[in-house]
């Protein structure tokens, strides 16, 4: 084989691997994602009076969105299931939408964790309020409060939000 040849094989294998680079890219974009943000609980330990509160920018409120929780616990986490409460509020500090909902975290008989896992960690993605409509643009906080008996809570190791535009 020549250099020529060589060098023209490289050439073809270097773009080939930049092609499929990018197409990767592409797949990673997420243009429904308004917004995504993690808190790590100190400890693991989630003590109820440890509000984590999420403030994001909403530019189209003609646009239906999903929020969903973000939660991530370790498989010694104790429940099958989590009692979160949630207060959604204005940029003026406005009530708007509060609730006390049931996450459930793990299969109630088998004790299987529910969600992605890799080791004895998983995550799981929880539709809190599915097409909710913004009353106008601006700045919105969402706010998640644990609600269950045992304070703190152990092994939560964080909570976050996904705010999507919902198709």
């Amino acid at each position: 084989m020549t250099n020529k040849s060589r060098s023209t094989k490289h050439r073809s294998i270097g773009a080939r691997s930049i092609a499929v680079l990018l197409c990767l890219a592409c797949w990673a974009c997420d243009p429904d994602r308004v917004y995504e943000q993690y808190h790590d609980i100190p400890k693991n330990q989630w003590y109820i009076d440890s509000v984590q509160r999420f403030t994001f920018e909403i530019a189209d409120p003609a646009v239906p969105y999903n929020i969903h929780y973000n939660i991530r616990n370790a498989v010694s986490y104790p429940y099958y299931n989590l009692f979160v409460t949630y207060y959604l509020t204005d940029g003026a500090g406005k009530q708007l939408s509060s609730r006390l909902q049931e996450l459930t975290l793990m299969d109630a008989q088998t004790g299987k964790p529910l969600g992605d896992g890799l080791g004895d960690i998983f995550d799981h993605q929880v539709i809190s309020l599915p097409n909710y409509r913004f009353p106008a643009k601006g700045k919105y906080t969402f706010a998640i409060r644990q609600y269950m008996r045992k304070d703190p809570l152990p092994d939560i190791m964080s909570v976050g939000i996904r705010v999507e535009k919902a198709r």
